[in-house]
């Protein structure tokens, strides 16, 4: 198996089916990480059901004002990047949502009427599965950005030398973003629908912006007329599988059954497609040495 790669597994929407394929992926490379970035709605423990054997809170820091030492020169309010300080009725007044806790207000006070707040955003829960060590990112209510658990759960909480299974937000979220920054090859799971297209070719697009190679898996295949493979096609898409729609399938999955376990055929068409993603993994590496 090779070793040290993630592979981001995406969709432009929910319900296409990429928890199914990114926990199968994981299952099937045995000695792996699965790493759950949908971190507003993670579900890929309740596949797992790993026992947990680490918690962390993700911590952020951001700015308290000192109104008896604030002078209202307003140096820290120039210098804020994301806009999240303002003067108003003579006070510098803190707009949290807007903080990147990057620190900047308190390193140009003059006054030193800025100190920083260490502040809980979520966690990061560690247990293992069979071989898979499963992490997962949740990010507490009313929190906008999980960005920081995002990076501290590559940072710290994977085996580097073994296979990682990214498992993403849907759509086009920072989240998102940042886990395709992360990977080495990307797989787009897509319905084929013409909604399934306009959510496939959203994706598609960060992928170009980031340069990151990727492969288009069609889940709920039919034999009616296909749009989302048109659109491969006109738009030079490898397509990496096909999985019929097959309602036996949607039922095992509802149960939180990891499909790759409990049936061969399954077993043997996710083997096919780690396998394939491989290939193409390779194939990119020794075109571009």
């Amino acid at each position: 198996m090779v070793n040290n790669i993630k592979i981001a597994v995406l969709s432009g929407k929910g319900g296409t089916g990429k928890t199914l394929v990114a926990v199968n992926l994981a299952m099937i490379a045995q000695n792996s990480n699965y790493l759950d970035c949908d971190i507003e709605e993670p579900n890929g423990y309740l596949f797992f059901k790993p026992e947990v054997e680490h918690e962390e809170l993700v911590m952020i820091k951001t700015p308290v004002v000192d109104k008896d030492r604030c002078d209202g020169c307003r140096a820290c309010v120039n210098a804020c990047r994301y806009n999240s300080l303002l003067y108003l009725n003579h006070q510098i007044k803190v707009l949290p949502d807007m903080c990147h806790s990057c620190g900047v207000c308190s390193y140009v006070c003059p006054q030193k009427a800025i100190s920083e707040q260490a502040k809980a955003i979520g966690k990061i829960t560690n247990g293992k599965t069979a071989g898979v060590n499963v992490v997962t990112g949740i990010l507490n209510i009313k929190e906008h950005s999980g960005i920081p658990i995002i990076k501290k759960m590559f940072v710290d909480n994977i085996d580097p030398s073994v296979i990682s299974i990214i498992d993403c937000a849907p759509g086009s979220s920072c989240v998102a973003m940042e886990c395709i920054k992360e990977a080495d090859y990307c797989v787009i799971v897509s319905e084929p629908t013409l909604f399934g297209v306009a959510n496939l070719a959203m994706v598609y697009e960060l992928t170009r912006i980031f340069k990151k190679p990727c492969g288009i898996i069609i889940n709920k295949q039919t034999n009616i007329e296909n749009p989302t493979e048109r659109y491969c096609v006109e738009n030079n898409l490898k397509i990496i599988s096909r999985i019929a729609f097959d309602l036996d399938l949607g039922k095992m999955n509802s149960q939180g059954l990891i499909i790759s376990q409990v049936n061969d055929n399954y077993h043997q068409l996710f083997k096919t497609i780690l396998s394939d993603i491989l290939r193409e993994i390779n194939d990119e590496t020794t075109a571009c040495s």
